[in-house]
């Protein structure tokens, strides 16, 4: 019998889970990071199935995380599995005309399988959740294996990428924590703070200019490489609060415990789905 994690909910005030200390949490959240980030940029490093094989496995995790999430909604999972592997394996190997007919066919799939099956629940929403885990997951990390893909500097993209998004994350947590007082989004996340979005997106700007500064002369200047950490700290947020949209609607604190002070794969993944597809388009834009 397979034991498949459950996102944590929560259903009232008198059974949330107590709330750790900031000390206790970002020490978590650091141990994670230590023990991954290297993992991650080793795996980027050597690229090519290398990191296709990280990619995929991340992708299964999250994807697996999702439809846990949006169980009550009935997403048909064989389908969205399917759909995922299909498009990271046409990035992979072909064009993004490819990756979008597996999209496509992943519609085809889920509703025959809706069809056959004969389940409960609305048919509509039940494919269009499904639909959507492949959509966000599969082309959010599809992109981080295109970014490694561009030629002459696709290690330093990707490389910039996964540093900026984690100097955002942890930057904007401790500076929400110590200095905030202004909600950002209190309908989508209560927890996230004008402050700590500020603190984030000074660390995202200042990781992008200083790991791209020393090919400022051969691929983008100064001014691009502040510009790409603009993009990249405006869209890792925004992948941030899209999954706590999600989250809220589901009435789930995490996806999942897999990473301790992260939460689950979904939990982690979240900022660099939207920023991962930013940072590539930005970057196209300035080199051709």
């Amino acid at each position: 019998m397979t034991i498949e994690p459950q996102p944590t909910r929560v259903t009232s005030r008198a059974y949330a889970r107590p709330p750790r200390t900031m000390g206790s949490n970002l020490l978590s959240r650091l141990l994670i990071a230590a023990i991954g980030l290297p993992l991650v940029l080793g795996f980027v490093w050597l690229g090519h199935w290398y990191l296709f094989v990280l990619v995929l496995a991340a992708g299964t995790i999250a994807l697996h995380e999702f439809y846990a999430m949006t169980r009550p909604l009935r997403p048909i999972g064989i389908a969205g599995h399917a759909g995922l592997i299909g498009i990271l394996f046409a990035i992979q190997v072909s064009t993004m005309t490819w990756a979008l007919g597996s999209l496509l066919a992943t519609i085809a799939l889920a509703f025959l399988l809706k069809g056959l099956g004969g389940t409960s629940g609305s048919a509509t929403v039940s494919v269009g959740t499904t639909l959507l885990g492949p959509a966000w997951i599969g082309f959010g990390l599809g992109f981080v294996l295109l970014l490694r893909d561009i030629p002459g500097h696709g290690r330093l993209a990707a490389f910039t990428l996964l540093l900026a998004v984690f100097a955002d994350d942890t930057f904007a947590y401790v500076g929400g924590r110590a200095l905030g007082r202004h909600k950002l989004a209190p309908a989508l996340s209560p927890g996230k703070t004008l402050e700590g979005f500020l603190a984030g997106t000074a660390a995202c700007i200042f990781v992008t200019f200083v790991a791209l500064y020393h090919d400022r002369a051969t691929y983008l200047s100064i001014g691009q490489a502040v510009l790409l950490g603009l993009a990249i700290a405006a869209a890792a947020p925004a992948g941030d609060l899209f999954e706590s949209m999600l989250k809220r609607d589901m009435s789930v604190k995490d996806t999942g415990q897999l990473l301790g002070g992260h939460g689950g794969m979904l939990d982690r993944l979240d900022s660099i789905l939207f920023a991962s597809v930013a940072s590539y388009y930005v970057i196209l834009a300035f080199t051709t």
